[in-house]
C-alpha cells in the first residue's frame, strides 16, 4: 500500500511561530483515533502527546504565573492556574492557531462536528504544545505558550470569587445540604502531585475539578459546578 503524502504544514506552523524539525510529530498531535484502522491501527495519535502537553503546560503555566504575581499566595496562583490550564481556554487558543482543518479523523467524526467541539480542541492544543516540546526542547514550548496564553495571562483577575463558599451559599439558599467533596484521583510524585476532585450537591451531577494540591482542586470543582449550574459565568 502506498504511503499518504506529507501534508503541508506551513500555514499552521506560521500560525504556532514555530517550524518543525519532524514534522512526524505534528503530524501526530493532529491524528484522531478515530483516522486509524486497518493497517494503520498502530499508527500513533494525539492521546499520548495530550498527557504530556498538560504537564508541561502547567509547568510553562505555573512557571509564568509565579514570576507574574511575587505578591500572591500559593490559593491565588492555583485558582489563576485552574483557569488558565482548562479546556476551555486551550480550545480557544487553538482557535486561534486554526488547528481544526489541520485535525485528521473518521469520516463519522467529521459529519458530527467534533473538528469544532471544545473538548477535542483543547486536548489538540495540548498535544501539539507537547509535540514543540518533543521537537525543540523547553524554550520552543515556553515561546509558544508565552505566545498563546500571553493575553489570557495578563488579563487573569487578581482576585477571584470564593467558589466553595459561593457553592455553599447557593446550596442552603436553595434548602439543599451543604456540597460534599470527593477525592477522585490523585496523580504526579509525591513533590508535584496533581488531585481531581468531584464537588456534590444532592440532586445534582457532580462536577469535578483539577489542582495541584486538595483545596486547590476543590475550588476548581465548586466553579466548574457553578459555571454549568449558570450561577457564575465561564
Amino acid at each position: 500500500m502506498a504511503k499518504r503524502s506529507p501534508r503541508d504544514f506551513s500555514a499552521l506552523e506560521a500560525k504556532l511561530g514555530y517550524q518543525f524539525r519532524d514534522v512526524s510529530i505534528l503530524e501526530q498531535a493532529l491524528t484522531h483515533i478515530s483516522a486509524l484502522s486497518g493497517s494503520s491501527a498502530d499508527e500513533p495519535h494525539f492521546q499520548r502527546l495530550e498527557f504530556l502537553g498538560d504537564r508541561v503546560l502547567g509547568l510553562i503555566i505555573s512557571d509564568s504565573l509565579y514570576r507574574r504575581f511575587p505578591t500572591e499566595d500559593e490559593g491565588s496562583l492555583s485558582r489563576r492556574l485552574a483557569d488558565l490550564v482548562r479546556k476551555e481556554t486551550c480550545a480557544s487558543v487553538a482557535q486561534v492557531w486554526e488547528v481544526g482543518p489541520y485535525i485528521r479523523m473518521g469520516h463519522g467524526e467529521k459529519q458530527s462536528g467534533l473538528r469544532k467541539k471544545t473538548a477535542l480542541l483543547g486536548d489538540v492544543c495540548e498535544a501539539v504544545i507537547a509535540a514543540v516540546y518533543l521537537d525543540g526542547g523547553i524554550d520552543a514550548a515556553r515561546a509558544l505558550v508565552e505566545r498563546g496564553f500571553g493575553d489570557q495571562l495578563d488579563r487573569a483577575p487578581a482576585k477571584q470569587r470564593d467558589a466553595k463558599s459561593a457553592l455553599q451559599e447557593w446550596a442552603l439558599g436553595l434548602g439543599l445540604p451543604i456540597p460534599l467533596y470527593r477525592e477522585v484521583s490523585r496523580s504526579g510524585p509525591d513533590h508535584a502531585p496533581q488531585f481531581i476532585i468531584a464537588a456534590s450537591v444532592e440532586g445534582y451531577a457532580p462536577a469535578e475539578g483539577e489542582g495541584a494540591s486538595k483545596k486547590a482542586a476543590e475550588h476548581a470543582a465548586a466553579a466548574r459546578f457553578l459555571e454549568r449550574e449558570g450561577v457564575l459565568g465561564s
